[in-house]
């Protein structure tokens, strides 16, 4: 078979597919926009737009992927929960993209692996919500507005001209996209070199109370060792460290408004079939992955590696038939399957789930995420989560892998690289007093810096563990 004949092949189940098709089915997540006129002007003018990323950037991707569904890789990816357009400042993307790569280095030292770094940035404007409207008392008074649905929808401000779904939103979110990825390019082109000498690192969670000692002295061996090996491969000359100081960086985001997401989709010269390029790895999301709805219609056409986010109460066999529309001819780095079960779920219902879609032979890339099932609300009210449960999830999850026989490929975190007060436990103490000293979100709760950095060092070291067994 030649390769237009194989090409042609591995694209018949998309005859009844276009980038519109979508617009058939229903949209559980649909926005609803008061001026048709409007929206089309937003989408004209988007689909006139350079790409924000390249067909080669996500085929890079999606080789690293398929080597990690097979064990030779492990996937990071992290961000925050929505980005704001007011909060694309040069400080905040660089603490963002610090953090990640930071990460990366403890992971990759701990596991002796290659780690692909994937960033919830430069898109991240759009959220799902359980409700298309919220109710609240306004001077004594019942007002019904609709959801804020991210930057990319409406606005946060509880006050009907903000909350008005604006067309118009999508094409600042692009552009805003677009100076992002910029200035993250240019701080991974121009090697970000600071990142691999330790006194950039803020270490001062190991000396917090709430460490026990052999915590202390692990973390504080791995730092040692980390550092002596970075210091080892700069002095052997300038070429090196280039090599160690320019990283592939990729994006991803929730594809929620497809609106936004398929006016940026088109055919490419010399590639087949149609890229999503918005981002390099556009996901899913646990409200929208229902086999007949607007998602899985506009997924299974793009060629983008695909995330989807699968939670405690999925049907194992439902996953596997949604697996089969997604990636009918069984490509690697494809499916990359983010789990969010939660502490008090994921020891029971991980486990048929991972065996169903092994006994299916079809590669995926199982990602756990141990943020949005241990959601809870503090006593005052507001949202957080617990290191200590997060950190129990991803335990667990590597332990359920170990026991089937498959691969914990990668982690997917809600951080920020800010001394933010969002989520409790781990060693920088932070406390359900503590939440409203910073607690900046607009939705869900975030790790912190020292969080963050901690739980690269728990995961590594159980990692590495899991190794050496």
């Amino acid at each position: 078979m030649t390769s237009i004949e194989q090409n042609t092949h591995d694209m018949g189940h998309l005859a009844d597919w276009s980038v519109t098709s979508w617009k058939e089915k229903l949209d559980p997540q649909q926005v609803v926009y008061q001026n048709r006129a409007d929206v089309d002007k937003a989408v004209t003018k988007l689909r006139s737009l350079p790409p924000l990323v390249t067909s080669w950037e996500i085929q890079k991707l999606k080789e690293q992927i398929a080597e990690a569904q097979v064990g030779k890789r492990f996937l990071l990816q992290g961000g925050d929960c929505a980005e704001r357009l007011d909060d694309c400042r040069p400080e905040n993307i660089t603490n963002r993209l610090k953090i990640l790569l930071q990460m990366s280095l403890v992971l990759v030292h701990g596991m002796q692996k290659p780690v692909i770094r994937v960033g919830r940035f430069a898109g991240q404007y759009a959220k799902p919500r359980s409700s298309l409207t919220e109710t609240r008392t306004v001077d004594g008074k019942e007002l019904t507005l609709p959801s804020y649905f991210g930057d990319l929808v409406n606005g946060e401000s509880f006050e009907p001209a903000t909350r008005e779904p604006d067309p118009h939103l999508m094409v600042r979110g692009y552009q805003h996209a677009a100076m992002t990825l910029n200035f993250v390019r240019a701080l991974i082109d121009g090697g970000f070199a600071d990142l691999h000498h330790p006194e950039y690192w803020d270490l001062s969670f190991f000396g917090a109370a709430s460490l026990s000692e052999q915590a202390r002295r692990s973390y504080k061996a791995m730092s040692d060792e980390l550092a002596g090996a970075l210091r080892f491969m700069e002095n052997l000359g300038e070429k090196t460290v280039d090599d160690l100081t320019r990283v592939d960086f990729f994006t991803s985001h929730e594809g929620l408004n497809l609106l936004y997401e398929s006016a940026q989709t088109r055919e490419v010269p010399r590639r087949s079939g149609h890229y999503d390029l918005t981002t390099h790895m556009p996901w899913i999301g646990e409200r929208t992955r229902d086999l007949d709805g607007a998602h899985v219609e506009f997924f299974r056409g793009i060629q983008n590696p695909i995330g989807v986010k699968v939670g405690p109460t999925a049907d194992p066999d439902e996953i596997a038939k949604l697996i089969k529309t997604l990636n009918p001819n069984d490509e690697p780095g494809r499916m990359v399957l983010i789990v969010r079960m939660g502490a008090a779920h994921v020891g029971t219902n991980l486990e048929p789930l991972v065996r169903r879609i092994d006994e299916t032979g079809s590669p995926v890339l199982w990602i756990c995420d141990p943020m949005h099932g241990n959601t809870r609300s503090a006593a005052g009210g507001r949202k957080t989560r617990s290191v200590d449960d997060i950190y129990e999830e991803l335990k667990v999850s590597a332990e359920v892998h170990s026991r089937c026989g498959t691969h914990l490929g990668g982690v997917h975190f809600e951080l920020t690289g800010e001394d933010v007060t969002e989520c409790v436990g781990g060693a920088s103490g932070v406390s359900e007093v503590d939440l409203d000293q910073n607690y900046s979100s607009a939705l869900d709760p975030r790790l912190n810096y020292a969080q963050s950095l901690e739980l690269a060092f728990l995961l590594a070291e159980s990692l590495k563990s899991n190794r050496n067994t």
